[in-house]
């Protein structure tokens, strides 16, 4: 009898070590993959900042209760594929991609790990979802819809310099099947009767110096620069090179403009990107991501440096500037 109690006491002592010790086991702490087609680790870019100040809002802190595995493909998109095979490897519960080339090698790479991606481009024609509502598969996120935009920027930047004809577009060579933004300008550029004169780079480093060049030897009256992560690494160097030449400029992301370009006309990429820690927090707790529909932008932001305009010599109309969501002065 003594020996059953005893047995019994010892039984009980275990159960209560072991749910004990179950107790004390931290909980799993999950770990995105974010792979960025800028920026660098000193200088990693607004839009992770965005994306981080999204996770902050959600309750996440980095290093505590969640994990994030930055990548830096610094302006070179033939990296990519590489930067999300390793984040693969690392079995990351989530995976953020921007760049289209790296939202392809994603798709490509991985059918279980959920994809959030931020894209330019409309992500049904370019094959990456079935559709917006239902994305199917493993990838939904967002889109800027930058390249819906190029008309309207065409013809914001004639209003805001009333006369000139001839616009020169700065964009990189296409690194992703159909990536051909400079064909979205044309269609516009024929009906507003503007003449656009290509000057096409390559990255990871463009020749930016022999793209004005030949913008000034073509007679540009305006600038109007393609968003990409090869040229997004030489924001200033284009601003700055387009105010020497005085050359009127318009951009595809504010962020150039708060460098000191002349205007932009895009979505609020601030709020794309924190938008894209709200789909990594859905994930996480269990949604899967081929029922999250695409989100589209609401609300796109014109903003425009008036000091620029006054380096340029250029008088920014009432009728615009009326309009500007953002003034910098």
């Amino acid at each position: 009898m003594r020996k059953t109690a005893i047995s019994f006491a010892l039984c009980v002592m275990l159960s209560t070590l072991c749910a004990s010790a179950e107790a004390q086991q931290p909980a799993k702490v999950p770990r995105i993959g974010y792979v960025s087609g800028s920026g660098d680790t000193k200088n990693p870019g607004p839009n992770i900042e965005s994306f981080r100040q999204g996770l902050r809002d959600l309750g996440y802190v980095e290093g505590k209760n969640i994990v994030v595995e930055y990548r830096y493909a610094e302006g070179n998109n033939e990296r990519l594929p590489g930067l999300v095979a390793e984040l693969v490897q690392l079995k990351v519960d989530v995976v953020v991609v921007v760049a289209l080339p790296a939202i392809r090698a994603a798709k490509q790479t991985t059918k279980t790990i959920p994809i959030v991606m931020v894209t330019n481009f409309d992500p049904v024609a370019f094959g990456l979802v079935a559709s917006l509502a239902q994305p199917g598969g493993n990838v939904t996120g967002l889109t800027l819809l930058t390249r819906d935009l190029s008309g309207k920027r065409l013809e914001l930047l004639k209003e805001v310099v009333p006369g000139i004809s001839r616009f020169a577009i700065l964009w990189i060579a296409p690194a992703a099947r159909g990536d051909y933004p400079f064909q979205e300008y044309e269609a516009t550029a024929r009906a507003l009767k503007i003449q656009l004169q290509s000057l096409e780079v390559r990255g990871p480093n463009p020749d930016l110096e022999g793209a004005f060049r030949a913008a000034a030897k073509g007679r540009a009256s305006a600038l109007i620069t393609v968003r990409n992560p090869a040229l997004t690494r030489h924001t200033k160097r284009i601003v700055d090179l387009a105010i020497k030449n005085r050359l009127p400029s318009m951009f595809e992301s504010p962020d150039y403009v708060e460098a000191g370009g002349l205007v932009s006309y895009a979505a609020d990429y601030n709020e794309i990107f924190r938008r894209a820690a709200v789909f990594v927090d859905k994930i996480l707790k269990g949604a899967k991501p081929a029922d999250l529909p695409i989100e589209q932008p609401t609300k796109f932001e014109l903003v425009i440096n008036l000091k620029t305009a006054k380096q340029i010599g250029v008088t920014i109309p009432p009728s615009v500037l009326y309009r500007a969501d953002k003034v910098i002065r």
